[in-house]
């Protein structure tokens, strides 16, 4: 059993920068590979990137490549989402979800949080 709990969103002005959170529960966090996705109401949820469970491994949504960066901290159980140079296209509640299968493209996560709205202004 794992639970996520995700926090740091907000309001910024687009160029700006947001680092999310996601605490995890329980001792077996290093063995979950992590992924973010996030959705704006009325459209699909999507996904943003994800990370293996030894952080080695990233991958991202070509959307975000090149701005939003993944990383963890097993000792805090805890994963990270740098967002930099936010668009207003990037207004969405964010996710973090684990599973014990790296999936770097998948939206078939065993777990999730419950979410942290993040609001880019023009």
């Amino acid at each position: 059993q794992v639970q996520l709990v995700e926090s740091g969103g907000g309001l910024v002005q687009a160029g700006g920068s947001l680092r999310l959170s996601c605490a995890a529960s329980g001792r077996t966090f290093s063995s979950y590979a992590m992924g973010w996705f996030r959705q704006t109401p009325g459209k699909e949820r999507e996904f943003v990137g994800a990370i293996s469970w030894s952080g080695a491994r990233t991958y991202y949504a070509d959307s975000v490549k090149g701005r939003f960066t993944i990383s963890r901290d097993n000792a805090k159980n805890t994963v990270y989402l740098q967002m930099n140079s936010l668009k207003p296209e990037d207004t969405a509640v964010y996710y973090c979800a684990a599973d014990l299968s790296y999936k770097p493209r998948s939206e078939n996560y065993e777990y999730w949080g419950q979410g942290t709205q993040v609001t880019v202004s023009s």
